[in-house]
């Protein structure tokens, strides 16, 4: 039996919204990275970007679990010395209420020229309200 490859050209993309207000953090994220990623679909194949257009929105609505709101730390680092800078879920939940899920779900797709471009596909945003309607994207509950 031949492996059937996917091409770009055949590829459909479809739209996609999750509202992650009152849900897990790392649900969220794992389910939004395999639809970045293509593994819904039949047609998924490893090496190429077959995966959808995901929308989130209430991203600043999205909860962890336990003391995980205190002790989950993130880091930044300038590049130069003294440079790295820590902040907690919720220091950085208050900051820029996008970036904690942006990174998580970053986290989840590969780290090569591939990955980049499937996190392209990803639209985040902390209200109810996205500039994505004309797309007609179809909700997600889980």
């Amino acid at each position: 039996m031949k492996t059937i490859f996917a091409k770009e050209s055949e590829l459909k993309h479809d739209w996609y919204v999750i509202d992650a207000a009152g849900k897990t953090l790392g649900r969220v994220a794992a389910k939004a990275a395999s639809i970045l990623r293509g593994k819904n679909k039949p047609s998924y194949t490893p090496n190429a970007a077959c995966g959808d257009y995901v929308i989130i929105i209430n991203a600043d609505k999205v909860v962890v679990s336990g003391n995980k709101g205190e002790d989950l730390l993130y880091r930044h680092h300038t590049g130069y010395v003294r440079g790295l800078t820590t902040y907690s879920f919720d220091q950085l939940l208050e900051r820029k209420p996008t970036d904690p899920l942006e990174r998580t779900i970053a986290g989840m797709l590969p780290h090569n020229r591939l990955g980049r471009q499937l996190f392209r596909n990803l639209k985040v945003y902390a209200g109810s309200e996205h500039p994505h309607a004309a797309q007609n994207p179809k909700t997600i509950e889980f």
